[in-house]
């Protein structure tokens, strides 16, 4: 376990060399899925990487969990009236841009702000969530599939601030295959 941690920062500091400050945000995110690996009970502290800096971070409080979950669930809730939004304007025949912008521009703020929502505690096992476990055991994936919506949110969020109905429309479809590449393999179902 603690060789995994080990090629988990050594992994993390070779992304943030490579990728500067525009990979910060998927390198926080891997950061925030191996910080806790081991159950809270468990866990008493581990070492992580964030911009090649070395942390030690202590597991999340039960209170701290639910927390980031409620804060998770309400940003997802509104990148998808974000979307619905988007969809409803792109529709018309001539779309009101303002919306367009404006929610955009949430999307985009919310995409950044992800990257702090997923810390291992958050699971499942913890309280109810649609995350599903899988992206706790598949965290370079998940942290891979994150970083695409990322850079898929602001190529969108540019095209909407430079009004070009054709390219906001070619930037929203690849915007929501990210969304639905992540959504299919670490989303579950809700249930009624």
């Amino acid at each position: 376990m603690h060789s995994k941690f080990l090629v988990a920062a050594i992994g993390c500091l070779a992304l943030a060399a490579c990728g500067g400050s525009q990979t910060s945000q998927a390198n926080n995110v891997q950061a925030n899925i191996d910080n806790n690996a081991a159950p809270p009970q468990s866990a008493t502290a581990s070492t992580t990487t964030n911009n090649g800096m070395v942390m030690l971070a202590a597991p999340l409080s039960h209170d701290r969990a639910l927390q980031l979950m409620h804060e998770r669930h309400e940003g997802m809730e509104n990148i998808g009236k974000a979307n619905k939004a988007i969809g409803r304007e792109l529709q018309r025949g001539s779309p009101d841009l303002g919306v367009v912008r404006t929610s955009a521009a949430t999307i985009a703020d919310l995409s950044q702000k992800a990257s702090g929502w997923f810390p291992a505690g958050t699971g499942p096992d913890v309280a109810k969530t649609r995350a599903k476990p899988e992206i706790w055991q598949n965290a370079q994936d998940f942290s891979t599939k994150l970083h695409n919506f990322q850079v898929a949110a602001k190529a969108f969020n540019d095209a909407a601030a430079a009004g070009d109905v054709s390219a906001i429309k070619a930037r929203f479809a690849d915007l929501g295959g990210t969304c639905k590449a992540c959504h299919e393999k670490y989303r579950a179902e809700e249930k009624h």
